[in-house]
């Protein structure tokens, strides 16, 4: 009598898992709307008395769960392209680096001015004590009278020995320097757009194994019920599920808050509004490739010492100092420069201003004597400074060199993790159909189950983990390389 009626329960639909008792999980996300419908344990059953927090539940899980992101809100679908050419375009810090780049080239033309004639006009008006003179103050004996007039001067540097021309060369560097900060920066950004996308890409995978559990736990919930109330299972194989599809759900609620806050990070990253929700879709293009070779290291090595703009803005900044070194040594030398000067006098006492206009033109030798020491002191500043950003270049050198080797080793790890992530889920999966099968037909407690239930989980974890953190290797390895591009 009692395996006919094992019999019978077997067959009745509602009690039928899905074929092989495997839920196939989506590689992709597929937000969905899921409800829970928990039994309650009979209060005459002497394991728990009535009203207790298990029969809450059970009603309460007949109620659909509100999820952490509102409903109502729309989600913007993005992929990556799609988000690292936002980022690029509307993150602040792309834009200052930009904008610092654009000053440094300003710099170089302030000094390279000097080159040019300088003009400048003048108009005088003056009220004086006619025929008095200057008694102190400028050192200077010319007779003061009242007068108005207008005219100019103009200057023009002949040579300053290489001062003008080194200051121009080291502010050429260092906009160099500037330009490759802009670079690095927009790598760097690019690298956290990365991240967050495929943060978030991952959590709603992760969210849609949660979901899939939580709809596995609630059958096995809801046939541990059944075989109950016949008197075919005990309470607390009863309460073991109900506990199950619990741990379940708070595995379904860290889910979602994972979902909206990886939501957040891309916001950020992207200089989107506050309130924009964004819905990572993966680009179904071609496979990732497999990781470099093991021996490939010092190949990778050499081109990231090449070619990361970080590591050469700190080499410009040093020949930059370099040369501002020497421009500064060279204040020692003579400046020439020509002068010239005229105007008019429209309005002069008579006889005094004869002609009423005035010019004149010379050159002008200029000799530093003593200067209290300040020119020996910037140059042996520049020069302390050059040998500081050399060091600096040292350090960034041998970090570059770790995080390429680092990098790639994870790369590699990684890629030799998804093959084993997927046997992993091949093979719980496997666990699972035979321990429900037992479980039907009373060959197995609720703890095998259980036991099944929770390694599967874990292993559709660990196969999505597995993927994402693959893909996230690659970029790392390409930004180490100072190789990465939208």
């Amino acid at each position: 009598m009692k395996l006919l009626t094992i019999a019978l329960l077997l067959a009745t639909p509602m009690f039928c898992f899905a074929q092989g008792g495997v839920v196939d999980l989506p590689a992709a996300p597929h937000p969905a709307t899921v409800t829970f419908q928990l039994a309650a344990v009979p209060p005459n059953s002497g394991l728990v008395p009535p009203e207790t927090s298990n029969s809450r539940s059970s009603e309460d899980s007949g109620q659909e769960q509100a999820s952490l992101v509102d409903p109502g809100a729309g989600t913007t679908p993005i992929t990556l392209s799609d988000a690292e050419r936002i980022a690029l375009k509307n993150n602040p810090r792309i834009t200052a680096s930009r904008l610092l780049a654009l000053a440094a080239g300003q710099v170089t033309r302030q000094t390279r001015a000097g080159y040019l004639p300088q003009i400048y006009g003048a108009i005088t008006a003056e009220k004086a004590e006619d025929g008095s003179r200057i008694g102190s103050g400028a050192l200077t004996d010319s007779r003061l009278y009242t007068h108005a007039g207008t005219g100019g001067t103009l200057s023009q540097l002949i040579t300053d020995f290489g001062h003008t021309s080194e200051l121009v060369a080291a502010n050429r560097l260092q906009q160099k320097a500037e330009d490759q900060t802009a670079l690095a920066t927009e790598q760097d950004v690019m690298l956290a757009t990365d991240e967050a996308f495929y943060r978030l890409l991952n959590a709603q995978s992760l969210l849609e194994v949660a979901k899939a559990t939580v709809q596995a736990r609630a059958n096995v919930q809801k046939l541990t019920q059944a075989l109950t109330k016949s008197a075919l299972k005990s309470d607390l194989d009863l309460n073991i599920a109900s506990a199950d599809l619990s741990q379940s759900q708070l595995l379904q609620l860290d889910a979602e808050n994972g979902v909206a806050s990886a939501s957040a990070a891309l916001t950020a990253v992207l200089a989107a509004p506050a309130d924009t929700l964004y819905r990572a879709v993966e680009d179904h293009g071609e496979a990732p490739p497999a990781p470099p070779a093991p021996d490939s290291s010092a190949v990778l090595n050499a081109h990231a010492q090449s070619q990361r703009p970080d590591l050469e803005a700190l080499r410009l900044d040093a020949q930059a100092y370099r040369k501002l070194a020497r421009a500064q040594q060279l204040q020692h030398l003579p400046t020439i420069s020509a002068l010239a000067i005229g105007g008019i006098t429209p309005v002069v006492p008579d006889g005094i201003f004869v002609p009423h206009w005035y010019a004149a033109g010379g050159v002008n030798l200029s000799i530093p004597i003593f200067t209290g020491f300040r020119i020996d002191a910037q140059a042996r500043e520049a020069r302390l400074r050059q040998q500081a950003t050399e060091k600096q270049g040292d350090e960034l050198s041998n970090t570059i060199a770790r995080d390429v080797r680092v990098a790639l080793l994870n790369a590699k790890t990684a890629f030799r993790r998804i093959s084993v992530a997927d046997q992993f889920r091949a093979q719980t999966a496997q666990a699972l159909a035979l321990a429900e099968t037992r479980y039907r037909l009373g060959l197995s407690s609720i703890v095998e189950l259980s036991q099944a239930q929770l390694q599967s989980t874990q292993a559709a974890v660990s196969a999505v983990n597995a993927r994402y953190d693959y893909l996230l290797s690659l970029r790392l390895l390409e930004y180490a390389q100072g190789q990465l591009a939208p």
